[in-house]
């Protein structure tokens, strides 16, 4: 993470942290009260896909009465509803893209609150050997010379690390054969790897979430430049007027409280055997991973 964007997101979670009282209570835990009203969150598909939102919606709206609408689409597309102030808040995981808009004075106040990460999954039989890889980069290019291959192509967070892993291992994704782009979320790309026999790239949460009705396993994981790490941000009232600031900052300030937090760490674990995420707020980047 660049050292300008950093000092713009640790400022940001500065802020939320000194406003989470007048947000969402006190001790960050639960408020008598709240902004009320409606907002618009943009958001990626794999926190509505894997049902975290299903939770943490309903909570917020308990604790502040703020109505949210979520809006799950691609990162990529939940990015440029914030650059035209279309939505509220977002909480994505593109970070490279997410700092574009940090610059442009289009997000403001963000802050990390929990992580992931990617796995490779494939067919059972694992016909490319990718679980023999010793590195990402080799897995990709065992990939790319079997050849079957689903991406999302839908430019989200997801997509944009598939293209991220094709580069570092030298490889042009258009030149691989059987390399299909579905367009859609990341449910719906799973469904389709699955039907095809191929590999795809995914988050931990939404596999898990799924897994039971798919054939696909986890073939490559645990490389560090797999984490898949999710910001909150206010988009910016300043520069798009219609914005419900006080809506949007009470969501932030209530993904970063200790309620929300507990709820993050142990969402899954009753299903799945194991969190899909981990919490990450008050900390910075560089400590995921270690």
């Amino acid at each position: 993470m660049p050292g300008d964007w950093k000092r713009l997101v640790l400022a940001g979670a500065a802020a939320i942290a000194a406003g989470l009282a007048a947000a969402c209570g006190g001790g960050g835990n639960e408020t008598a009260g709240g902004p009320g009203g409606s907002m618009i969150l943009a958001t990626t598909t794999s926190t509505q896909d894997s049902g975290l939102l299903d939770v943490l919606v309903p909570l917020f709206r308990e604790r502040t009465g703020v109505e949210v609408k979520v809006i799950a689409v691609g990162t990529g597309a939940a990015l440029e509803m914030a650059r035209k102030g279309d939505a509220d808040a977002v909480l994505v995981h593109a970070p490279s893209a997410e700092q574009r808009l940090v610059e442009s004075g289009d997000l403001v106040e963000g802050a990390l609150v929990m992580h992931n990460d990617f796995v490779v999954v494939g067919p059972p039989g694992d016909p490319a050997g990718v679980r023999g890889a010793e590195s990402a980069a080799e897995a990709m290019r065992r990939i790319a010379a079997y050849g079957r291959f689903v991406s999302r192509g839908d430019n989200s967070g997801t997509h944009q690390q598939e293209l991220a892993l094709w580069q570092a291992a030298g490889v042009d994704p258009a030149q691989v054969a059987k390399r299909v782009e579905t367009g859609q979320g990341m449910g719906a790309t799973l469904n389709v790897a699955d039907q095809l026999g191929s590999y795809t790239l995914t988050d931990r949460g939404t596999y898990l979430a799924l897994r039971k009705n798919l054939q696909l396993v986890v073939v490559f994981e645990g490389a560090r430049e797999l984490l898949n790490i999710y910001h909150v941000y206010v988009v910016n009232p300043e520069r798009h007027p219609r914005v419900k600031a006080d809506q949007a900052r009470a969501w932030a300030a209530f993904l970063v409280s200790k309620e929300a937090q507990e709820v993050i760490r142990t969402f899954g674990v009753e299903q799945y055997g194991e969190p899909l995420f981990a919490p990450d707020a008050g900390k910075t980047v560089d400590d995921l991973g270690k």
